[in-house]
């Protein structure tokens, strides 16, 4: 069948079993791979287009007044489909109005093989940056006359799905034969254009970048012996031909401005590694700190050929370091270096391990077909493995879990799947690199670990040094939660059961004795039921706990803190006994793994079985190993443990926690002590321009580190205005709503002086939740997009990108909004902080810190809860000026930077700029004259 019928439809919403109604048909026809023939109209739905429906399509009352009903034209468009694909850019939504319609108008519903080219270019291009039709075309550089309109959408639909056939004959045989066998669980019907091009591609030319092994098709990767290289100038001349007038930053960037700043913190850190010495650098916002660091780091590295290790804390400060700061320096300096990225085993696929997959029988389960599908096409395209490259669906991690370097069991090279595997290519190019970039994670692991994940380094650059400390606290303690823990033991399975050990056995003629199979199902069966009741019981017991706090609102995620010696006794001998019940289950499941194994003994053994087992007693260790740490062995005085819980989620879902109390020494003997030079440095290290609290809480000693403030190059005076309302209801006294409306009333009055394009940030969820809700309800005609992290959907990055489309938009964020979300330009004019980011005083770590403070005689809330909440601040306060040509207002609606004690310190740790502090009405009409 070589007839395609894309369509694309405009809608009244999004509910065709409700209310909603076409108001446009777009339909495109491609036969012999070329574009045919199209239909277009437009359609009366009997009822009003909603004002948001118009703005987004054009589509308006006056335009459908005169247009026929869907029951007008339903045969004229039932005919286009005959003996034909139906195509569409989400099936499901398409096919399903125009089925509803059909329906109603007593017409056969379609019954078409479908082709969705969202899942197809989710399979077929699996590294796009978004699936939406419009960012698609844009990576695909399809031409995209009117987006929202039902023609031009159905005609760049046709031309994506001619581009998914071009990409279809262009994969080798192995990876459509493989597509082949998960097809069956897809929602397109694509067997037969699967298996067109499989036969097409039997005899290809062959693709000298493609290798196959064992039924896999990859892409080769190729790692020579790299060139060596050589400097000859000293480093003063190297700075001066960069930074100078006429140098080569001035020549590679358009509106160049030399940074006073940026020079003197690579002098600095050129310095620190001279002397062998540690420091701490606070770049503010606009110094061009990555660059004023690489810099330095290269020629240090390429001149004692000695790697430097550079670790930051989010993936996308990695990427701009690879995609946009190395490939500049790379213009600037006249030598050649090399440079990797390396992350943890989690993050590289195993070949090895998905070939053993794909030859065990697959789950029918849509999300793991259509991971696998995406991961098949995706080992044509990488050069590194590592799945962050794509977006998997939300349970494809669960899969690719299983089939990460991180469940490969020890390195044989003599193993054929050695010299394929990724992560080895990974770590090889460390081994080569000059610099390594890498994130604190793994560099904390590597720390704290005996197996060495790093290549040997003595030099090294923490970037976002600010989250360091928590990292750290973090891979030093333990986390283990019921789904974890479940999951494994669902994972091993009964004998009857489609799982590890069923599969196993299914290798071996032989078998079981019936006694071990009895034996390890009656353990597996009582592991699981002794989890569920521990976790049941644990979830119970935080309610209660919680049920005795006054203050306690049962909202969201609950955490409670837990110290043996303050416990009740009694409900705390249930649960010591309870853990020691559900160890013992877990270690004789460890024992019925080892019967397994030697039942299994008289044939041939295989390795990868052997593997598989082997990797099932670690897992089952490592849960005795947490739980004896959490609830056997009492260090109250060097560990905060605790349990978090959703209050409205399952029964049984909790999360526990250990972190240690204090990290300084650990650092100081595990890290600083024992590497020459480590460069701290971040927007954010200091609280009223003092470094102590930061190297307090990090252990660094002060004869042995430079510290360095670089302000930034931006005259914040003239563009920015801080104002402070002085007329707010006051939270203090219960009048939270009260608070939540004048703070949502401000926001749209602030929002019609600047046109939207506000960033508000909060300090909870659930304030932001019932601020999204009011606003909503006060806003006339939906004048301005409303954006709001964890109720609009997708990424902190989508969400960015979709405020940035609107013209007139508000951004609600908290968490991790706060910091790295970089919008420049006219985008944004205008920044709302809601509350000052204090910790939550319950919050288990603040409450444990704060009570290890107070035994060493320090103040917790001087020492601890306030410079956090200050650094916390000047990350929110850096995101509204991030060019020299920005203007803003920071609208700050808590009162207490003006009227606490401590708010001079919030004040004087942000660059000098005009404060305000008046009525709500005054701040509007100052704001109005300052636009």
């Amino acid at each position: 069948m070589q007839r395609y019928v894309v369509i694309d439809l405009e809608t009244t919403g999004n509910a065709p079993a409700k209310t909603d109604k076409i108001i446009e048909v777009g339909i495109v026809v491609i036969e012999q791979d070329t574009i045919v023939d199209s239909y277009s109209t437009l359609l009366h739905p009997n009822k009003e287009i909603p004002p948001f429906i118009t703005n987004l399509t054009g589509i308006s009352d006056d335009d459908v007044m005169d247009a026929p009903s869907f029951e007008e034209i339903a045969d004229e468009i039932s005919a286009l489909f005959a003996d034909s694909y139906l195509i569409a850019h989400n099936v499901p939504f398409d096919l399903g109005f125009l089925n509803e319609e059909l329906a109603n108008s007593n017409r056969i519903k379609l019954t078409n093989p479908v082709l969705d080219t969202v899942e197809l270019a989710r399979i077929l291009f699996p590294s796009a940056p978004s699936f939406k039709l419009n960012q698609l075309t844009e990576y695909l550089q399809i031409q995209h006359d009117q987006p929202h309109r039902a023609l031009s959408d159905a005609f760049v639909t046709a031309k994506l799905f001619l581009k998914l056939k071009e990409k279809l004959a262009s994969l080798p045989y192995e990876t459509i034969d493989q597509l082949l066998q998960v097809e069956k669980w897809l929602q397109s019907d694509a067997y037969e254009l699967f298996a067109y091009y499989r036969e097409q591609n039997l005899f290809a030319e062959e693709n000298h970048e493609i290798a196959t092994y064992q039924g896999l098709a990859y892409r080769r990767i190729n790692i020579g012996e790299l060139d060596s290289c050589t400097i000859n100038l000293s480093f003063g001349d190297y700075l001066d031909s960069i930074y100078e007038a006429n140098g080569s930053l001035e020549k590679a960037m358009q509106k160049y401005e030399k940074r006073a700043g940026q020079r003197e913190m690579s002098e600095i850190i050129f310095d620190a590694f001279q002397m062998k010495q540690h420091a701490l650098i606070e770049a503010e916002t606009g110094t061009g700190k990555s660059l004023a660091y690489l810099i330095p780091a290269i020629y240090d590295a390429v001149c004692k050929d000695k790697r430097v290790v550079i670790s930051t804390y989010t993936t996308q400060l990695q990427s701009q370091l690879l995609e946009a700061e190395i490939p500049l320096i790379r213009q600037l300096i006249p030598f050649s270096f090399h440079v990797a990225l390396l992350k943890g085993k989690a993050h590289y696929i195993s070949l090895e391990k998905l070939q053993q997959e794909l030859l065990e029988p697959q789950q029918s389960n849509y999300d793991i077909a259509l991971t696998i599908a995406m991961i098949l096409v995706w080992l044509t395209e990488t050069e590194t493995g590592d799945i962050d490259e794509i977006q998997l669906p939300s349970s494809g991690y669960w899969f690719f879990r299983r089939i990460s370097a991180d469940m490969e069991e020890g390195v044989d090279p003599s193993s054929p799947w050695f010299f394929r595997s990724h992560y080895q290519h990974a770590k090889r190019r460390a081994q080569q690199a000059h610099i390594v970039i890498t994130n604190h994670a793994l560099l904390c692991t590597d720390m704290f670990h005996p197996s060495v994940l790093l290549p040997v380094y003595d030099r090294a650059i923490i970037d976002e040094a600010h989250h360091f400390e928590a990292t750290v606290s973090k891979h030093y303690g333990l986390k283990l939660d019921y789904m974890h823990m479940h999951f494994t033991l669902n994972q091993l399975g009964r004998t009857d059961e489609q799982k590890l050990i069923h599969t196993v056995l299914s290798h071996y003629t032989s078998g079981l004795s019936q006694k071990t199979k009895t034996t390890w199902d009656t353990l597996i069966d009582d592991a699981r039921y002794e989890t569920d009741d521990l976790f049941r019981y644990l979830f119970q017991y935080v309610v209660d706990q919680r049920k005795r706090d006054k203050s306690y609102s049962d909202i969201g995620r609950t955490q409670y803190r837990f110290e043996q010696t303050k416990e009740d006794p009694k409900k705390w001998a249930v649960i010591k006994e309870m853990v020691a019940r559900l160890i013992f289950y877990l270690r004789d499941l460890i024992h019925g793994l080892t019967m397994i194994e030697a039942d299994l003994q008289q044939e041939q053994f295989l390795h990868e079985d052997k593997e598989k087992l082997l990797a099932g007693t670690e897992r089952l260790q490592t849960f005795i190993d947490q739980l004896e740490q959490l609830f056997l062995v009492d260090n109250s005085m060097q560990e905060v443990k605790w349990m978090e819980i959703e209050t409205y989620g399952a029964k049984n879902a909790v999360y526990l926690y250990s972190e240690p109390t204090d990290v300084a020494d650990l650092l100081m003997d595990g890290f600083f002590s024992v590497k020459e030079s480590v460069i701290l440095t971040s927007a954010t290290l200091t609280m009223e321009h003092s470094f102590r609290f930061i190297m307090d809480r990090l252990g660094l000693q002060h004869e042995q580190t430079i510290t360095k403030q670089i302000a930034s190059p931006f005259s914040y005076a003239d563009q920015v205005q801080l104002m402070v309302p002085n007329d707010f209801p006051n939270i203090k006294f219960g009048q939270t709503d009260d608070f939540i409306y004048a703070t949502c009333d401000a926001i749209l009055s602030l929002a019609a002086i600047t046109n939207g394009r506000m960033l508000v940030l909060f300090t909870s969820y659930d304030m932001l939740r019932r601020s999204h809700s009011l606003l909503k309800e006060l806003m006339e005609n939906d004048t301005y997009a409303l954006i709001a992290q964890g109720i609009s959907s997708g990424s902190r990055e989508r969400l960015k990108k979709n405020f940035q489309t609107f013209d007139q938009a508000i951004l609600l964020g908290t968490s991790s909004f706060w910091e790295g979300v970089d919008i420049p330009g006219e985008d944004l004019s205008c920044l709302v902080i809601v509350r000052l980011p204090f910790q939550p005083p319950d919050h288990p770590v603040l409450e444990a810190k704060s009570n290890f403070l107070k035994e060493q005689g320090k103040n917790p809330f001087m020492e601890y809860s306030l410079p956090n909440a200050v650094i916390r601040f000047k990350q929110g306060f850096g995101r509204l000026i991030r060019s020299s040509s920005d203007r803003g207002i920071v609208f700050i609606c808590d009162s207490r930077i003006v009227t606490a004690r401590y708010g001079k310190y919030f004040v004087r740790s942000i660059p000098e700029v005009p404060l305000l502090f008046d009525t709500t009405h005054n701040l509007m009409e100052k704001a109005e004259k300052w636009f």
